[in-house]
């Protein structure tokens, strides 16, 4: 669990990190360098959760090594789905990270949303929804291992 004290935003609580798989932690089905030593640190602390449509069909060899459950969605109502399943595990204990158009319901409802702005672009949609906008998803995970950026970021 990670446990952060936010001044003007509140106490965070985080159990739960779920995350979207292509254009957050992939690009083009491959994952992207550094995200699976970030995940494998975080989850000592996280228990972790990729949600994906596996367009690219290679998630589970990409992931093969980080210790994480992968989840297929369907392709009908995908922001539904990620949705449904935060909400099984509880939003106020999640953080979530994402950047499509079908991430924008779960970054909304999680304790803490993170919008990635990568090459793949993110849907503007999923930003307004999130709490916070990261450059990349290497940067975004540093977040999660270095709480204090979270602080200086969500005070008010």
């Amino acid at each position: 669990m990670i446990e952060i004290k936010v001044p003007g935003y509140g106490q965070l609580c985080i159990s739960h990190l779920v995350l979207d798989y292509n254009g957050t932690l992939a690009r083009d089905g491959k994952l992207i360098e550094g995200v699976g030593e970030r995940l494998t640190e975080l989850a000592g602390q996280l228990e972790i959760h990729v949600l994906t449509a596996d367009t690219f069909g290679g998630v589970a060899r990409e992931l093969s090594a980080v210790p994480c459950s992968v989840f297929v969605i369907p392709i009908d109502d995908q922001a539904g789905a990620k949705a449904g399943y935060l909400r099984k595990l509880g939003p106020e204990g999640a953080v979530a990270i994402g950047n499509g158009r079908n991430d924008r319901i779960m970054l909304k409802e999680a304790a803490l949303g993170i919008a990635t702005v990568q090459t793949e672009g993110a849907s503007l949609e999923a930003v307004l929804a999130a709490d916070i906008a990261s450059p990349n998803i290497v940067d975004a995970l540093d977040l999660l291992l270095h709480p204090l950026r979270l602080t200086a970021t969500l005070r008010s």
